[in-house]
């Protein structure tokens, strides 16, 4: 599929908004009738603010009712009055003309809680908003609750009110996967993919749009994996970012959306889409604004059976340079050098401040925030950024009111922690045992086992290859209740960033040859990685081009040499190879059970010969597997290796078949091979194999589900 339009383009904002005109009325022939509907317009947001649908259980920011709008604000140190002032034209408000002046009408009520509530009759989807507190320098507050923030103007622009369901969503069947059947693909949304009308790569010219990534949707599917983890995507200062420096964290970064004009290209692909799995189309009204745009996408994923992990950051937030209506100077109270700021520590982490956990709103503010992901958007879980951090400043409470909370409106959202301690399991464990009751944590065990031996077989065919320390990585890690419960990877976006100069790691393709990422050497090795990532237990996660053998740092910013080279897989066929070999690894790991279950035996380590074998089977069923791996830079082609039963088992993967695929020299078995009652290995048969050099095989009872 492709655009038929002109090619989208960034929006201008943040800082650099210019003369945009405000849209005028609608002219009608009968000046009479055209006054009246121009005041009946104006009445309708210069109705007073009552306490009218107000509650203790209002909910925090702007939202929709029948006849209007709730608004509701925490504001309990310098506010002496709090204000809302609506608009329904872009760019109506702005905090540099004071000529407009709070009245009565406008007040909102503040309570024994300190926050500050209201009702205005008449507000509507769309309409345009922001706070004022009375007796500051700057006056106008952004809504820290805001699901939607202005195009133009940014950091000096309007919060939108928007309907919570306004979007009609097509994936109330969808269930997402199990946990334990998970294999997740990280990307980040601006650097991913973006072409032009004439299908050539924009991602030099703009950001890569949460739309353009529906035209790699059916690429995902096939591929194989079964939930994506785009990195934050909430609004951040400056339109490049990894999304690590999150301002306004209910809204969505606005340099991933296209604006209304732009739509059209992308209506086609979505109803394309959309009518391959029987639904009725949507219309351009659907697709405006940056919400349904992020819903779009993740409603349109559910139906083609990916599910979407968000990748959030509660340990800080952006570094709010000169954006004094942010959340960070939000009814912010001066005393003398010292600044209270409401929401933030005074220490710095990543650019940004550390959230004040002992503060019961500011748990509660990013606990509604999780809340306000899974409910509205329908994400399927979470990866939490740095949590070791929010342990460091007194968080740990937080970690499990908000797993407690999560587990209590989706225990089907997998919450996943990055926490780097010697024993990461407690962060896995239950409250009520003392630990933060995340379902799996990020855990580095295989990437560095996995990314040793690949250094190590470099050196050349005679050098050591630590094997034993691999098998024991292999196994369940201490403490943990499963091995699922461990997110395993071979790449990530920080390990494998250009900028990252304090533990950057070079790309698995770059790595298994320095000299020469397209060799048979790199080829090979490259695939026995990602073979191994795939066959072990864990949670395996690829990061974008990884399965296309991408051997360049990559960048958020727009350098050409650091964009994942998609046009490769057509020029290239050492990466179209390599797609291929990924494609039938993860669908191995979906069609067997036992790849995917805990049960593990690292029956055979011979660090000699380069070689290393597991059995993998469901506990009380069998479906084994067996899988052998070798870095040895010789074919053996006698091998004599234990089996745990005799009889045929199917030779269903050799990664040798993907070298100029299909390879005509391929080293293998000839689809199977026949186990014999002789005891091998510790195990009580055995049988006499090939395995291809620097290869992976896998023999399984069966061909699979």
């Amino acid at each position: 599929m492709s655009k038929t339009d002109s090619e989208p383009q960034s929006p201008v904002k943040k800082s650099q908004a210019q003369g945009k005109p405000i849209p005028g009325k609608s002219k009608t022939a009968d000046p009479g009738l055209s006054a009246l509907l121009e005041r009946m317009q104006t009445d309708r947001l210069t109705l007073p603010v009552t306490q009218e649908h107000i509650a203790a259980n209002t909910p925090m920011g702007a939202n929709l009712l029948a006849d209007g709008a709730s608004f509701r604000v925490w504001a309990p140190n310098e506010a002496v009055e709090v204000y809302i002032r609506l608009s329904d034209q872009p760019e109506a408000i702005n905090a540099a003309d004071d000529s407009w002046q709070p009245t009565d009408e406008r007040k909102l009520q503040r309570n024994p809680d300190n926050t500050w509530t209201g009702f205005v009759p008449g507000v509507r989807d769309g309409d345009y908003y922001r706070f004022y507190l009375k007796g500051r320098s700057q006056p106008y507050k952004r809504d820290p609750y805001a699901r939607e923030l202005e195009f133009y103007g940014y950091p000096d622009c309007d919060c939108i009110v928007r309907d919570a369901a306004g979007y009609p969503w097509h994936d109330h069947e969808y269930r997402p996967p199990a946990f334990n059947d998970l294999i997740i693909y990280q990307f980040h949304v601006g650097r991913f993919y973006a072409m032009n009308a004439n299908n050539q790569d924009a991602r030099q010219q703009r950001e890569g749009k949460f739309l353009d990534i529906l035209e790699r949707i059916p690429y995902l599917v096939q591929l194989g994996v079964n939930a994506i983890e785009p990195l934050p995507i909430v609004e951040f200062q400056g339109p490049y970012s990894l999304g690590y420096n999150g301002t306004d964290i209910f809204s969505v970064e606005m340099d991933y959306a296209v604006q209304a004009d732009k739509l059209a290209p992308y209506l086609i692909i979505v109803n394309e889409l959309l009518a391959d799995r029987g639904c009725e189309p949507l219309t351009e009204a659907h697709l405006t604004g940056q919400v349904n745009q992020l819903k779009v996408l993740i409603d349109i994923c559910h139906l083609y059976g990916l599910a979407v992990l968000l990748d959030v950051v509660y340990n800080h937030a952006g570094g709010f340079n000169g954006d004094d209506q942010s959340i960070y100077f939000f009814d912010r109270s001066f005393d003398g050098d010292n600044n209270d700021s409401l929401y933030f520590t005074d220490q710095g982490y990543a650019g940004g401040l550390v959230f004040a956990y002992w503060k019961n709103e500011v748990r509660q503010f990013l606990i509604d925030n999780a809340k306000f992901f899974i409910e509205e958007y329908h994400v399927d879980g979470f990866r939490f950024d740095q949590v070791t951090v929010i342990d460091d400043h007194g968080g740990w409470r937080f970690l499990q009111d908000l797993t407690d909370t999560l587990k209590y409106i989706k225990p089907e959202a997998i919450t996943i922690a990055e926490y780097w301690r010697d024993d990461p399991s407690w962060a896995l464990r239950p409250r009520q045992l003392g630990g933060a009751g995340f379902d799996a944590v990020w855990y580095a065990g295989i990437r560095q086992s996995v990314r040793d031996i690949i250094t190590q077989a470099t050196h050349g065919a005679e050098a050591h290859v630590s094997l034993n320390a691999l098998r024991d990585q292999l196994y369940r890690p201490y403490n943990f209740a499963a091995s699922w419960q461990a997110v395993q990877y071979l790449e990530n976006h920080d390990r494998q960033r250009l900028e990252n100069d304090n533990d950057r790691e070079p790309r698995i393709a770059a790595l298994a040859d320095p000299g020469d990422s397209r060799s048979w050497y790199a080829r090979s090795r490259a695939r026995v990685a990602n073979g191994l990532l795939l066959t072990a237990p864990g949670i395996p996660m690829l990061f974008m081009g990884q399965e296309f053998l991408e051997d360049k740092y990559w960048s958020d910013s727009p350098d050409p040499n650091a964009l994942i080279w998609w046009d490769g897989l057509h020029q290239d066929q050492a990466m179209a190879d390599h797609l291929s070999c990924i494609q039938a690894l993860t669908h191995l790991r979906s069609r067997h059970p036992a790849l995917r279950a805990d049960a593990i035996n690292v029956f055979h380590v011979h660090e000699a010969n380069r070689v290393i074998a597991f059995h993998r089977w469901l506990e009380g069923i069998g479906r084994d597997v067996i899988v052998v791996a070798s870095l040895n830079e010789m074919t053996f082609w006698n091998y004599a290796l234990g089996f745990p039963g005799r009889g045929r088992w199917l030779e269903v993967f050799n990664s040798d078949y993907f070298d100029h695929m299909p390879n005509p020299q391929i080293a293998g078995n000839r689809g199977g091979v026949q186990a014999q009652t002789l005891p091998l290995h510790g195990l009580p048969c055995s049988a006499s194999i090939v395995i291809p050099a620097n290869g992976i095989l896998v023999f399984a009872r069966d061909s699979g589900d």
